[in-house]
């Protein structure tokens, strides 16, 4: 079946929009329950804390978000790569850039004999790829052109953002979840004299234990859903740009067969790479917690592509 990649482009953006209201939908559930609970806790009011979470919620949130580059680069220890240093692989985004309409994003390398590459920043002005030194190594020309295509896109289609913004809300859940599981630990309720009270208590102590122990799975769940589907769109929009989906299939085949692992990835970063650098440590919940599609169900796409 041949892939019109406008549609699937299409298509994925939605699904984010639908998993991003989930997402948020989460968020203030959470943010209910913890207010609802610190109501009966203090007795200040449940519209106080529900505020207190809000705003405190936004100011991570931005915090995060503007610095989200920073954070990422010092977690894997890249560092930036002067053209004089590889003109090949400038010359190659230089390229990618003009025929994206993209201004040129900062380059960095991670000295890691693994083949993977990911793309971070809040925007097209303030973007940046990576590459490790595996992949520079190992992959030709026309690889490293489809892998950095593939990178360019997730920056063409806001996927940085969106991908950093799922970040950090799954920053923030599991805060709040870790916080309501310690309220429960060693909190104490106020009128605990009181039947009804007591009632809504237990009530409150069995929702704030589901809740700490679940939150955090279904946040990192969501995440991974939104990786998923913005890895398809970046695969057809990266052809888009080179007209080659060879190039990029071939790399993915050359990826999927290296059996290094990544040592600077972890759970936090794994969504950004374009093929999960954490694949190699299986388990037998791995397919749930995936942050990305099978590699052969993308080159297959990606060889039927119009």
């Amino acid at each position: 079946m041949v892939m019109d990649f406008y549609a699937q482009v299409s298509h994925n953006k939605k699904m984010t929009y639908v998993l991003f209201l989930m997402f948020f939908l989460l968020i203030g559930f959470l943010s209910f329950i913890l207010s609802f609970i610190l109501d009966l806790y203090m007795g200040v009011g449940f519209i106080f804390f529900f505020s207190i979470f809000g705003i405190l919620s936004i100011i991570f949130a931005i915090g995060s978000y503007y610095n989200s580059d920073k954070i990422v680069l010092a977690t894997t220890g890249a560092t930036e790569v002067l053209k004089e240093k590889n003109p090949q692989l400038h010359n190659v985004i230089e390229e990618l850039s003009i025929a994206s309409g993209l201004p040129k994003p900062r380059i960095f390398i991670i000295k890691d004999p693994a083949i993977n590459a990911f793309a971070t920043g809040r925007d097209p002005e303030h973007a940046v790829v990576c590459f490790t030194t595996g992949a520079l190594e190992r992959l030709n020309r026309n690889q490293i052109q489809g892998v950095a295509a593939h990178e360019l896109a997730h920056i063409k289609n806001y996927d940085v953002r969106t991908m950093t913004l799922a970040t950090v809300l799954v920053g923030i859940t599991v805060l709040m979840s870790d916080f309501l599981f310690r309220m429960f630990l060693y909190g104490s309720f106020r009128n605990s004299d009181s039947k009804n009270t007591g009632q809504i208590a237990i009530i409150a102590i069995v929702i704030a234990i589901i809740l700490a122990i679940l939150t955090p799975v279904i946040a990192k769940m969501i995440t991974f859903a939104i990786s998923r589907s913005r890895e398809f769109s970046a695969d057809a929009t990266a052809v888009e740009f080179t007209r080659n989906p060879e190039g990029l299939a071939s790399a993915l085949e050359v990826i999927a067969s290296d059996n290094q692992i990544l040592v600077s990835a972890n759970n936090a970063t794994a969504h950004l790479y374009i093929s999960n650098p954490l694949a190699k440590k299986k388990s037998f919940m791995s397919s749930w917690f995936s942050t990305h599609p099978p590699v052969q169900e993308r080159i297959n796409k990606l060889r039927n592509i119009n």
